[in-house]
């Protein structure tokens, strides 16, 4: 048997976005996404993401959610901040079922969602079935 790579689609990846942010605007900027232009390997991809905030009492990031349109499920990860985390930053290594723009949304505290996009060659995808 040929394994197949196991993805979400974009639908479910918009319908996983409506889900947790509803039918709020969210704008492109403010939000750095920074991962290699060729991934060799999908099972461990470094990716690192920036908000453009001062992170104070007044003005910081809430959430910083990781989304993918071919990965099993849509939602990689989903990090919760606050004042006190110092830096809208976070660093992590993901799993990429193949080549694929990665999705970033910033809900910072006053509601308003930003978002980023960066894409990546994956020449041996993680998520694979049988």
């Amino acid at each position: 048997m040929i394994p197949r790579v196991a993805a979400a689609t974009e639908d479910e990846m918009n319908e996983a976005i409506s889900g947790m942010f509803g039918d709020r605007v969210i704008t492109e900027g403010r939000v750095n996404v920074d991962l290699p232009p060729i991934a060799e390997n999908g099972f461990s991809v470094p990716i690192d993401i920036s908000v453009d905030s001062p992170m104070t009492e007044d003005d910081y990031v809430k959430q910083i959610v990781v989304l993918s349109p071919r990965n099993p499920l849509p939602v990689l990860a989903q990090y919760h901040l606050t004042p006190m985390s110092g830096r809208g930053d976070v660093s992590a290594r993901i799993r990429l079922g193949g080549t694929q723009s990665i999705r970033v949304i910033a809900e910072m505290n006053d509601g308003t969602l930003w978002s980023g996009a960066k894409q990546t060659l994956v020449t041996l995808a993680a998520c694979v079935i049988d």
